[in-house]
């Protein structure tokens, strides 16, 4: 078995029966293309690449059919190579990506110039309505160029989606494999959550005892991140809130920072003016129940030989407000961290959680989960919905995605202007 058929899938599966078409033109950055179709394949994808001339002195055509598992395509011949993957048909391919994109590429596919195998493809994918996305790798000062802002404006406004770069060195380099990966699973999804609104509010709080300590828990935020990124793989417009975290957070995601309860609380309560439209809202965070009157300064020790007493008052809660901003039937999913991880107790806290704050779904965990990589929830849902999972939390985080995604009302109007694409800051 070829390899690029033994590792398809490792990831997810949702790309599986989508076929990509990846263009690769004579940028450097044309190395690093392997590493973007293996992401790809793990997701499901079936992919196949169109090279120019340029690319092909950059990097061997057999590295790139190592990679797909496909010859690559070099030349258009009689097999009319552009029409038969960009074409109607059975073979039709899903999308188009251009990876890496030069800024001469650009400009030639901005003014209808077909002098590549790589810019026909283009040309036949826009005619078509096929989705094209452009990942860009260049020096600053060719993105600066009016020429090339001009053309990346003209694409854009044809459907045309531009990822971010990394900037370095005065370079404007191709995006990581994962932020390709993630963009075209965002633009193919699939499913309930493509085109909803969500709200995912994750993290620690952090309640300050003086001006260089405080008070905090041990959430790592790593189920946060894991369902905020699965979400905006589905498809959904992720709005990010995150607190307290010691892991990555991908640079797709739209991310806001918050601190203490107050501040998140003060936050949502404003919601329906900054956040308007939910259509869901998910509840990671780890929020303190006791706070504090913060000393201003630096509390001296010198000045506590035998120590100090803090006093502590009952932190306001928040889901409740959440409830009053966001009203049913927009579904809320709280979670809850019970004391033990016996399921009778997980239960019973789900339960009271539920009761005192009307949220929707509960999912229960134990204190075992914090900071670690895999967790053992217990749900609680609608209509006496009730089931456990377990496993790393990324796992975990797509099965409560697929769970609540299921029980979502159809959208009514898919090309309401609440449902389109919020503008890229990148």
């Amino acid at each position: 078995m070829h390899p690029s058929r033994v590792i398809r899938g490792r990831s997810s599966r949702l790309l599986d029966g989508r076929r990509i078409v990846i263009g690769i033109t004579g940028s450097i950055a044309a190395v690093e293309v392997p590493r973007i179709i293996r992401e790809l394949l793990r997701h499901g994808a079936d992919v196949r690449a169109v090279m120019s001339a340029d690319a092909a002195r950059i990097i061997t055509p057999e590295a790139i059919r190592f990679a797909t598992g496909n010859a690559p395509v070099l030349e258009l011949t009689g097999e009319v190579e552009h029409v038969s993957a960009f074409g109607p048909g059975p073979d039709r391919a899903d999308l188009f990506l251009i990876a890496p994109a030069t800024a001469n590429t650009v400009a030639k596919i901005a003014h209808g110039i077909d002098d590549t195998p790589v810019t026909s493809f283009a040309s036949m994918a826009i005619g078509g309505g096929i989705p094209v996305l452009l990942a860009p790798a260049w020096h600053a000062q060719l993105g600066r160029n009016p020429a090339i802002v001009e053309s990346l404006t003209r694409l854009r406004g044809w459907g045309i989606e531009v990822l971010g770069t990394q900037s370095s060195e005065n370079e404007e380099k191709l995006a990581t494999p994962e932020g390709v990966a993630a963009a075209v699973l965002h633009r193919l999804a699939r499913g309930g959550w493509k085109g909803r609104r969500v709200l995912v509010i994750g993290g620690a709080s952090r309640e300050p005892i003086d001006e260089v300590r405080s008070l905090t828990n041990e959430s790592s935020g790593a189920t946060a991140v894991a369902l905020a990124t699965e979400l905006y793989f589905r498809g959904a417009d992720v709005t990010f809130w995150l607190g307290g975290a010691h892991v990555p957070v991908p640079p797709f995601l739209t991310t806001e920072r918050w601190s203490r309860v107050s501040e998140l609380i003060e936050r949502v309560r404003q919601i329906p003016k900054t956040v308007p439209g939910l259509d869901a809202v998910w509840v990671p965070a780890a929020l303190a129940d006791f706070t504090i009157t913060p000393t201003p300064g630096k509390i001296d020790s010198r000045s506590h030989p035998k120590g100090f007493t803090l006093e502590l008052r009952r932190a306001p809660k928040m889901l409740p407000v959440l409830r009053t901003s966001v009203p049913a039937p927009v579904p809320i999913v709280g979670f809850k961290l019970a004391a033990e991880a016996d399921d009778s107790k997980l239960r019973a806290s789900a339960e009271r959680l539920r009761e005192e704050t009307h949220v929707d779904w509960v999912v229960a965990n134990g204190p075992s989960a914090l900071g670690g990589d895999s967790t053992r929830v217990l749900v609680l849902g609608p209509a006496g919905q009730s089931f456990s999972a377990e496993g790393p939390k990324r796992d975990v985080a797509a099965r409560l995605v697929d769970v609540v995604g299921g029980s979502l009302a159809p959208i009514r109007d898919p090309t309401s202007p609440r449902r389109g694409r919020r503008p890229s800051a990148r």
